[in-house]
């Protein structure tokens, strides 16, 4: 009777743990999916959602204009192929995780635990995560929603030049056409429809990931989505979520493109990518202030046209602003103390860190401005698919800018303008004003030999004003005009600017006009 006894007990523990591992399947199709891969080791999963298939990356630059894409991107063709080609496969379980690991070796991880955040910069993050809210729904339901459900709209046709959008370079072929189909329902404003792929629940979240982190002009779009999904793990309904500006988006889009544009038609006068980029970083410094609470604090939209957000919204501006600008310009997340985010800029001999929400502190303007990833090793760890980013060894463009410790000297050996001869009201505050002033200075002078100066506002104009003389844009902004009134044949001129205090610069100009 003992024997019996013990065997029942044996049976109940049994029986009460088959119990139990079946509830366990029934609300975690990983657990399950773990299970079959131990049991079954030859079985493998088809739903890769991130994986190394560049054979369209080739003809990239070859490619049509993506959807809503600015116009020239494609013109940008430099050096970046590189970053892009033989990247190593995975293996077959990496693959079935949907993420490849080490596309990128180059880029070498920091450790966490030796990150050490500058005092001036404690606090400065607010980056959210993408998150994936998840429904397991029975099988009768299931099949319900996939006759009633359609797919909205597909993308089919829609291009995406990977040096643009890399993380669209990151998926194999199945993962490229779910991206295609979230982004344009996300534009068209269709919330809920069915994936266009099989895809597992798990292995959605990267590929709304990556739209997510590709397009800043989706400002409309949440970073949260929900996913409803069979017992075997396959998502059956896949559902965004939209802020406000959706309900009156064409209004939205108005506003925020008015934003945008003020910002892109001055940096359009700047010749390089390097001076567009820093104008950009300027700009955004001079017109944004770091809040935690401010609303849309994630997008680009409540950074550009609210000008209050977090360390989310700097990044996206200034990623969308430099995507319109033809400069390919990438959201990367981490850590940084917090969870964090800044951006990968490309020039013309690599990859640069820039962080506009730390450098916008008191003293620190360019301390996290085009810095190496070894300059960032102490402060940033990439994190999820970011780590997949190029690597950040530029070095042309790294440190041109003045430190705070300059910065601070300089202003206290500057000039005034009163000390110069000039007042308050000599000052000049764009380019049309300087070129009419000096062309009223020389039609009036006529010819000869003499020199004249003029007093101007703000580095951004300072930098305007260097690139019309090294472009020979001045020609043609005052200086041919003022010839032909003055009945010259030629000119010469040299020019000299000084830093005054105040954000202000003295030109002058020494004229021999025959």
């Amino acid at each position: 009777m003992k024997i019996l006894k013990r065997i029942g007990i044996l049976l109940l523990f049994l029986f009460s743990l088959f119990s139990a591992l079946v509830i366990l399947c029934a609300f975690r199709p990983d657990v399950t999916d773990a299970i079959a891969e131990f049991l079954y080791p030859d079985r493998h999963q088809t739903e890769i959602t991130v994986a190394v298939d560049q054979n369209d990356l080739d003809t990239r630059y070859g490619a049509e204009t993506p959807y809503d894409a600015a116009e020239g991107q494609n013109q940008h063709v430099d050096a970046f192929e590189q970053e892009y080609d033989e990247r190593p496969e995975g293996t077959a379980e990496e693959e079935a995780a949907g993420l490849i690991e080490n596309i990128n070796p180059e880029y070498i991880s920091p450790e966490q635990s030796d990150v050490l955040i500058p005092e001036s910069v404690s606090g400065r993050n607010g980056y959210q995560r993408v998150q994936d809210q998840r429904e397991q729904i029975e099988d009768d339901a299931a099949r319900t929603l996939e006759n009633q459900l359609s797919v909205g709209d597909t993308g089919d046709g829609l291009i995406f030049d990977a040096v643009f959008y890399p993380y669209y370079g990151m998926l194999d072929e199945k993962g490229r056409h779910l991206y295609r189909q979230i982004y344009a329902n996300a534009n068209a404003l269709n919330a809920s429809f069915a994936p266009v792929e099989a895809i597992s629940a798990s292995q959605l979240r990267n590929i709304f990931a990556a739209v997510y982190n590709d397009h800043p002009e989706l400002f409309w779009m949440e970073t949260v989505y929900y996913c409803k999904y069979r017992r075997d793990g396959q998502c059956v309904e896949i559902d965004l979520r939209f802020n406000r500006t959706a309900q009156n988006l064409e209004q939205a889009k108005a506003v925020f493109n008015e934003n945008a544009n003020a910002i892109l038609n001055q940096a359009n006068q700047f010749g390089s990518d390097y001076e567009k980029e820093r104008f950009i970083h300027d700009t955004l410094l001079d017109r944004l202030s770091y809040n935690l609470r401010a609303e849309m604090n994630q997008s680009a939209y409540g950074a550009l046209v609210n000008g209050q957000t977090v360390c989310a919204g700097y990044a996206r501006a200034f990623q969308y602003l430099l995507q319109q600008l033809g400069i390919p310009c990438y959201y990367c997340t981490g850590y940084a103390g917090e969870n964090h985010a800044w951006n990968i800029v490309a020039l013309e001999d690599g990859y640069y860190n820039v962080d506009a929400t730390w450098d916008d502190t008191e003293g620190g303007k360019y301390d996290y401005f085009n810095k190496t990833d070894q300059d960032y090793a102490d402060t940033h760890v990439r994190q999820e698919l970011a780590v997949y980013l190029p690597p950040c060894n530029g070095q042309l463009y790294r440190n041109q800018e003045p430190s705070a410790d300059q910065m601070r000297l300089w202003e206290n050996n500057l000039r005034s303008i009163e000390e110069v001869g000039m007042s308050e009201a000599d000052i000049l505050y764009s380019l049309s004003d300087y070129y009419d002033s000096c062309y009223a200075t020389i039609t009036a002078m006529g010819t000869g030999n003499y020199e004249f100066s003029n007093v101007i506002e703000g580095q951004m104009l300072a930098q305007q004003l260097d690139t019309a003389y090294r472009t020979d844009a001045y020609r043609q902004g005052y200086m041919d005009h003022a010839m032909e009134a003055v009945l010259a044949s030629s000119c010469e001129m040299d020019l000299k600017i000084e830093e005054l205090a105040g954000d202000r610069y003295l030109v002058t100009h020494t004229v021999r006009m025959r």
